[in-house]
């Protein structure tokens, strides 16, 4: 097997989550997250779509985590990022670090919005 180096770049992975906070870049943040190409911010959860929007020109997908387990955004928060051209890929916030963090290392143009486990 051979094994590389994943190489993010000047992006932001995330290193790691616990109860109620994710590590992002080597730094703790607490509660409800956004993680974009211009660094990580407080999220409002699904309310908040105006955070999310003003990254439609830098993001083509964003993973929505939605805690321990995995479960449904309220339709108008899906149909408000969608119809502004940002495809929402929902999950537990557990998959959606990892997803996240895979495609980032591939360079692709993604964000991701978790609540805390």
């Amino acid at each position: 097997m051979r094994l590389n180096e994943i190489s993010y770049n000047d992006a932001l992975p995330i290193d790691g989550y616990g109860t109620g906070f994710f590590r992002v870049g080597g730094k703790k943040c607490e509660g409800s997250i956004v993680v974009l190409p211009t660094g990580v911010t407080a999220w409002g959860g699904f309310a908040d779509t105006d955070t999310l929007l003003a990254a439609v020109k830098d993001i083509d997908v964003l993973f929505v985590g939605t805690g321990a387990e995995i479960a449904h955004p309220p339709k108008d928060f899906r149909i408000i990022l969608e119809d502004a051209g940002i495809g929402v890929e929902t999950m537990a916030s557990p998959a959606a670090c990892r997803t996240y963090n895979v495609l980032l290392s591939e360079g692709r143009r993604v964000a991701v919005a978790l609540l805390p486990v």
